[in-house]
């Protein structure tokens, strides 16, 4: 007991000079908002749930309680998103079709499918399949999977990730997609588009953990669940099928059809790649589906600035989460969004606090709890598109999404390393927090185009994302083992089911930290003639200079 105990003493004196740097940010406040929001009584934050409408009251709740005047649509706190909402009905039946006979496949276990058309039911009977490869169309790049094969009607099958993603050295296509940095060409919904765009029937990826950067429970956690915001012509922008395929099964589909999926992937990386038919191999589905039209919301809220109110500042999370799914080890249902995202809107309260308790800045300070990321960043898509603010005058975008509870650490990990000066900023409030910046150790994950920011940064506003699944952050208890350690049992064990609960025994000291990093950011950004930019070689930094003369 009195080694432990002298243990004990010690780590306590080894944090204790971190323990200030949160500055205004509070760890008990993010603490108590984050137990409140992931609470049974929440019921996972699902949009268009009971659980939705008691988010938007607190939320609206707090941003009053702070003083921050309305955001939204017509003088209110909430913008309205309209989405789609289709539910996969148990029941359905899933074949391939081989030359040796009919292979079932089991929905969850061997295959995940959902549809994003406003159906009642997919139908799909002995559809030719075609290899794409990572389904990639990029002529900056000097790259086509396509090569002009017509897939109209078919079913195609991708590869995840993009086309350099596992190349070897020396091989041609090795850095032209970044290497193991992830563009977006490896998303998964940039190859459902591009099928659709191409006259696909459906779209399947074959699961692999590396390049998805997630393993297949993620892949299932919607449960056939998908959401779309509402288009005007689904069938043009939307396959009626999109989903996943096991690896296991994967290899039989090939291995049946004569070919080995390892030549095959090892093929795709090379520019010669050509669309593969399966010969002998055709697809079955048929399945019900439950659709309805929700009208979810988003909750935006302001400080107006003093001297320059059409420019601004925005600090973003997501409040959604997945609501309620089947029963854990522990019997647990509701699937909570502690740490994804309930901690990153109680971040965006604290930034909002914070200013509120300080002198007005000179620009409008914007603070969005987005709706429907879980389901495509449907809520910031919905924004950027509608936007309440203009874009064009907008500063920066900082936004949070899953910070980690284990204790203070001496760096911050930045995602999307290059991409803009923002980065710079980030550097220079960490140092003065005695903290460096260390590139996401995993790159290969695509994080930067996995969260809400995106939305933003098509449109060409700089953003920033603080988010703890870019790598192990180094604890100033346990070092970068022990972060490590944290992002491998956090992402295998909680990301999107019940165990990502709060607790009582989470040391939010390094959470606030980072919380406090994007408020110090902030009131840089919230000075008048700030305006950082995309660095040569960014996808965006063309959208923001067409826009450069209304930032004169």
């Amino acid at each position: 007991m009195r080694m432990f105990a002298a243990a004990a003493c010690a780590a306590l004196l080894a944090t204790a000079a971190y323990a200030q740097d949160s500055g205004p940010i509070d760890p008990a406040r993010l603490s108590a908002i984050t137990k409140t929001l992931s609470g049974d009584d929440f019921q996972g934050r699902s949009p268009g749930s009971p659980g939705e409408e008691k988010t938007v009251e607190y939320l609206i709740a707090q941003f009053k309680a702070l003083g921050l005047e309305p955001a939204g649509d017509n003088g209110t706190y909430v913008q309205d998103v309209d989405l789609l909402r289709t539910q996969v009905k148990p029941g359905g039946t899933y074949a391939l079709h081989l030359p040796g006979g009919d292979r079932p496949l089991a929905h969850e276990t061997d295959i995940s499918l959902s549809t994003q058309r406003p159906t009642d039911g997919v139908q799909l009977q002995n559809l030719p399949m075609v290899f794409v490869g990572y389904g990639v169309h990029a002529p900056e790049r000097g790259w086509d999977d396509y090569k002009g094969v017509d897939i109209k009607g078919a079913i195609a099958v991708f590869l995840i990730n993009d086309p350099d993603f596992e190349a070897k050295p020396g091989d041609p296509v090795a850095g032209k997609f970044g290497g193991q940095a992830a563009t977006y060409y490896a998303r998964w919904t940039y190859k459902f588009e591009e099928a659709a765009r191409r006259g696909a029937k459906g779209a399947l990826i074959i699961h692999e953990s590396p390049g998805a950067g997630y393993g297949w429970s993620t892949v299932i956690a919607s449960r056939g669940e998908a959401f779309d915001v509402v288009r005007s012509d689904p069938e043009k922008d939307k396959v009626v099928m999109q989903g996943w395929l096991s690896r296991e099964v994967s290899a039989e589909l090939f291995k049946a059809a004569g070919l080995d999926l390892e030549l095959e992937k090892a093929r795709a990386r090379t520019a010669e790649f050509k669309p593969v038919l399966l010969e002998g191999a055709r697809f079955s589905a048929r399945y019900a589906v439950d659709r309805e039209q929700v009208v979810s919301q988003n909750v935006l809220a302001k400080i107006t600035g003093a001297s320059k109110p059409d420019e601004s500042v925005m600090f973003a999370a997501h409040w959604d989460a997945y609501g309620v799914g089947a029963p854990d080890a522990q019997g647990r249902t509701v699937r909570a969004g502690a740490l994804d995202d309930a901690i990153g809107v109680a971040g965006t309260l604290e930034i909002a606090r914070a200013f509120k308790a300080g002198p007005p800045p000179a620009r409008t300070l914007v603070f969005a709890a987005w709706t429907a990321e879980e389901r495509g960043l449907l809520g910031s898509e919905y924004y950027g598109a509608h936007p309440t603010v203009p874009l064009e005058t907008m500063a920066a975008n900082l936004t949070l999404d899953v910070l980690q509870p284990v204790g203070p650490a001496r760096d911050v990990v930045l995602i999307g390393a290059g991409q803009n000066a923002l980065e710079d900023m980030l550097a220079t409030a960490a140092a003065a927090q005695n903290r460096t910046v260390t590139p996401d150790a995993h790159p290969e994950r695509a994080l930067f185009y996995r969260a809400d920011h995106f939305s933003l940064a098509r449109r060409g506003v700089p953003v920033l994302l603080l988010m703890g699944l870019g790598g192990g952050q180094d604890l100033i208890v346990g070092g970068r083992e022990a972060g490590e350690q944290w992002v491998s049992d956090y992402t295998a064990n909680c990301y999107h089911k019940p165990c990502d609960a709060w607790s009582a025994d989470w040391d939010l000291r390094g959470a606030a930290q980072d919380v406090a990093l994007l408020y110090e950011m902030g009131r840089v950004l919230a000075q008048p003639g700030v305006w950082p930019n995309w660095k040569a070689g960014s996808e965006f930094k063309p959208v923001r200079d067409a826009s450069a003369v209304r930032r004169k």
